[in-house]
């Protein structure tokens, strides 16, 4: 005898989606959550994130009005003004989510749930639930290494509730996280410090990104620290040193480590009810989020498939098509588009010119100019526009942009690239003129061919 039909471990936006669209069709639904409805993204991932931008966008925004006639004074940011907005908006949009769970029907239970066995789960007040399904949505979580002063770092979850903005900060990482905050915090005020110990920041994004990306941070101020990485942190007059490996040392306010996130599944019990964990503690699931053990499935950050909120809440409409509509619908992780909010910022969707040359020929089409709106603010900044086309096909293999509305862009250019669009298909759209993105549909003669 069941309790429930479903069970959800976890408040996210996949947890979230696949408790509200299976209580609509008819299940009977409970979902626990540890902390704050709306997980990662809602409370200290995307959302907080994107309206740190924002504030941080306004300080180039002002120096290019100078060039249009604008007197705009001296500039202040006010950071906890800023704070408190952003954590008023934060608190509505978790009461969002929990009404949206309570009106469809969904028993919330705010403490920490685990399984005790591939049917039953266990909450910290000792209840325990028995369902017919359960899914595991707890996410992901941000880890420092194991080094001499590693407690002093900071992560980017407390990044969003530091009560000061530090004067001068070190980022410690190369990827999309570690270069967003660098970025948000030096268009804030703050002297960013970055070290990544590798030869180029964003592995794993096509390389004509990466290199554009990094000097225009160093461009803009950052200090980018190439093939370095932390010894030791030292707390110091009120602050930190840091040790590089090379032994420089450097004096900050803050250190945050952004080296890197792990699936959130410790002390769950997985195994011992049944499901397998990978190396880095994901949960392993097939095609349709399904574990080793029947009744217990997985989706998001947790299976460390694509880590990105869209993709967790596509997961969870999969699952509940699969399971509670009786109409098995496996995800597609093909030809994802993905934004990078750095400053400039970071459109793309499919291969990188590496991947796609690794399966046969191709051709570049790419363009680096500087946008209208810079020829009388004086901001030499460049944007690039790039495709990747298979030389025998023609259909456009990837599309990779850096510059202002480059995930608004990106959008767009993904439904192309998802029904198989070629080049000629681009070429046969007219412009829009005078923008940005009509570079994607006025390319004529490659740059280079493999």
């Amino acid at each position: 005898m069941f309790d429930c039909d479903l069970f959800v471990i976890g408040g996210g936006s996949g947890g979230v989606r696949a408790a509200r669209m299976a209580a609509a069709a008819g299940a009977k639904v409970a979902l626990a959550e540890e902390f704050r409805l709306g997980g990662t993204c809602v409370i200290r991932g995307c959302v907080p994130k994107k309206l740190m931008v924002y504030a941080s966008g306004f300080s180039e925004k002002f120096q290019s009005a100078a060039g249009f006639g604008w007197s705009c004074g001296t500039p202040r940011f006010d950071w906890k003004h800023f704070k408190a907005a952003k954590d008023k908006e934060i608190a509505r949009l978790e009461g969002v989510y929990r009404q949206l769970l309570e009106t469809s029907g969904v028993e919330v239970f705010d403490r920490r749930a685990v399984l005790e066995s591939a049917h039953c789960v266990e909450l910290t007040d000792g209840n325990r639930i028995r369902a017919r399904h359960i899914l595991v949505a707890t996410g992901g979580s941000p880890q420092v290494p194991d080094f001499p002063g590693s407690e002093h770092a900071i992560t980017s979850n407390e990044v969003f509730e530091l009560e000061e903005l530090p004067q001068r900060i070190l980022i410690v990482g190369g990827g999309y996280i570690a270069c967003e905050f660098s970025c948000i915090l030096n268009g804030m005020g703050s002297d960013v410090l970055q070290f990544y110990r590798g030869p180029q920041i964003l592995r794993g994004f096509d390389d004509d990104v990466r290199n554009h990306l990094g000097e225009a941070m160093i461009g803009r101020g950052i200090d980018l620290e190439l093939q370095t990485d932390v010894a030791e942190i030292r707390a110091r007059n009120g602050g930190f040193e840091v040790v590089a490996l090379d032994d420089r040392r450097f004096e900050v306010d803050r250190v945050m480590y952004a080296t890197g996130r792990r699936p959130s599944t410790k002390g769950l019990r997985l195994e011992e009810a049944g499901a397998r964990l990978g190396d880095k503690g994901e949960i392993e699931v097939d095609n349709y989020s399904q574990t080793a053990a029947p009744s217990i499935f997985a989706v998001g950050d947790v299976t460390n498939r694509v880590n990105l909120t869209p993709v967790a809440i596509r997961e969870g409409a999969a699952f509940v098509e699969t399971v509670f509509k009786g109409n098995p619908t496996p995800v597609d992780h093909e030809f994802i588009a993905t934004a990078v909010f750095t400053q400039p910022e970071i459109g793309t969707v499919g291969m990188t010119e590496d991947e796609a040359g690794k399966r046969g020929g191709v051709e570049i089409y790419m363009a680096k100019f500087r946008p209208l709106a810079s020829s009388i603010s004086g901001k030499e900044e460049q944007a690039l526009m790039k495709l990747v086309v298979d030389s025998a096909s023609r259909r456009v293999l990837g599309v990779h942009i850096v510059g202002e509305s480059a995930a608004e862009m990106i959008q767009l250019a993904a439904v192309a690239v998802k029904m198989g669009a070629t080049k000629e298909d681009f070429d046969r759209t007219v412009a829009v003129h005078p923008t940005a993105a009509e570079e994607l549909v006025t390319f004529r003669d490659p740059v280079r061919a493999t």
